[in-house]
């Protein structure tokens, strides 16, 4: 019985593409939007080689409706907070047209004071979802299989901060 093995590009899997840093090795990227305190509401994942700023619109899009007071949930943040990777002219217009108030960091211009403090708070949840060992080195091939495991994170992390509020 002659087994089949597959051709080197089919075993790196959907979602993966060249590393920016080592083109040589392939890999995929998270791309992740998070409430004031950290919970995270919308991931992500594709190759490591697409552009970060054609993702802010799927992110914002892909938020959840949010209950807490009594009405309609909402579904838009008032304020978007992103790197300079992020910064496109047509995507600030899009989100101003959608009633958010970007505060992106141009690219050539010198970073917004402060901008760190608040960045921290996605980076934090960044830390948290590589914690998970399987998610910081993507192992599977299949991005169904990923992105479960992503969302399995999610949850425990969202569990967690739930559990830890409430004692």
């Amino acid at each position: 019985m002659r087994r089949w093995f597959p051709h080197p590009r089919e075993k790196r899997g959907a979602d993966t593409g060249p590393s920016p840093v080592d083109r040589r090795k392939t890999g995929s990227e998270h791309h992740l939007i998070c409430d004031g305190r950290g919970t995270p509401l919308k991931v992500i994942t594709t190759a490591a080689n697409v552009n970060d700023v054609t993702q802010t619109l799927v992110l914002v899009d892909g938020i959840p409706p949010v209950a807490g007071r009594p009405g309609r949930p909402r579904r838009r943040p008032e304020t978007l907070l992103g790197d300079k990777d992020y910064d496109s002219n047509a995507h600030h217009d899009e989100l101003r047209r959608r009633r958010i108030q970007p505060v992106i960091s141009r690219k050539g211009a010198p970073d917004i004071k402060g901008m760190g403090k608040l960045r921290y708070v996605v980076e934090q949840t960044f830390a948290l979802l590589h914690h998970f060992k399987r998610l910081a080195v993507r192992w599977e091939r299949r991005t169904e299989l990923h992105d479960a495991f992503v969302s399995l994170a999610c949850s425990l992390i969202c569990w967690r901060r739930h559990k830890k509020s409430r004692t």
